[in-house]
């Protein structure tokens, strides 16, 4: 059997942590018993890491990171690099606000021989509007600048072959904001074998929603910015 890491990050989801991770930790049945859920838990300052450090004690496949950065992006660079360090043969990435649904996990799991990555597509996504227009964008932006068709760039629902991931993860700065935007550019761009499959996205069921109108903008020049940079690079 295959050696499966689920990681994800978290931050303020105190309200939705513990059912998330219990829903979560079930899927690592699919894989070898060294198989890991990894959570990367820096930053929050409600009852979050409390709950998961209880978890830990029923749950001896649960790891908990607590010494990353405590923004999004980053934490996902340390999830990943601990998943290639640790020899997973897959890494699933997604997230804890409960968002994903773990049911959908199996269909990826069946599929994983065939691709290097398989990323989810939210083509009915109940996260607003604002996110909706704001990933339409990012699409458009990565069919400018790197000339690749991607249907959904952002997807935290991705299941990724580590020995792939490993050519693409190190060109990243460690507090880089948007990796998985730009691992899907780079596993489209190169032509590494990929697929999109359709996931279902609910409404946010707690935690902190930190996405604002300035934020997008800020969050926008500099993707710009990271856009022209990696396609010189390319």
């Amino acid at each position: 059997m295959d050696k499966l890491y689920i990681v994800m990050p978290a931050y303020n989801e105190q309200d939705t942590i513990e059912d998330v991770v219990c829903g979560w930790y079930k899927v690592l049945d699919f894989a070898e018993c060294r198989s890991k859920l990894v959570i990367a838990d820096s930053g929050s300052t409600d009852e979050t890491h409390n709950i998961l450090l209880k978890l830990c004690e029923k749950m001896p496949n649960l790891i908990i990171l607590n010494d990353t950065n405590k923004y999004h992006g980053p934490k996902l660079i340390a999830l990943y690099k601990k998943a290639i360090l640790e020899e997973a043969d897959y890494i699933f990435q997604t997230d804890s606000d409960g968002q994903t649904n773990p049911n959908e996990f199996i269909e990826f799991w069946k599929d994983r021989i065939n691709y290097d990555a398989i990323f989810g597509y939210r083509k009915n996504r109940k996260d607003g509007l604002l996110r909706k227009l704001v990933e339409k964008i990012v699409c458009i932006l990565l069919k400018i600048f790197f000339e690749v068709k991607i249907k959904d760039a952002n997807a935290p629902f991705r299941l990724m072959k580590s020995k792939v991931l490993r050519k693409y993860i190190y060109r990243f700065n460690n507090d880089f904001n948007i990796p998985n935007i730009m691992l899907t550019t780079f596993f489209v761009y190169y032509k590494e074998k990929v697929c999109f499959k359709e996931i279902s996205f609910k409404p946010r069921q707690g935690g902190v929603n930190s996405i604002n109108i300035k934020k997008i903008l800020i969050i926008g020049l500099n993707a710009i910015k990271d856009f022209r940079k990696f396609k010189e690079e390319m």
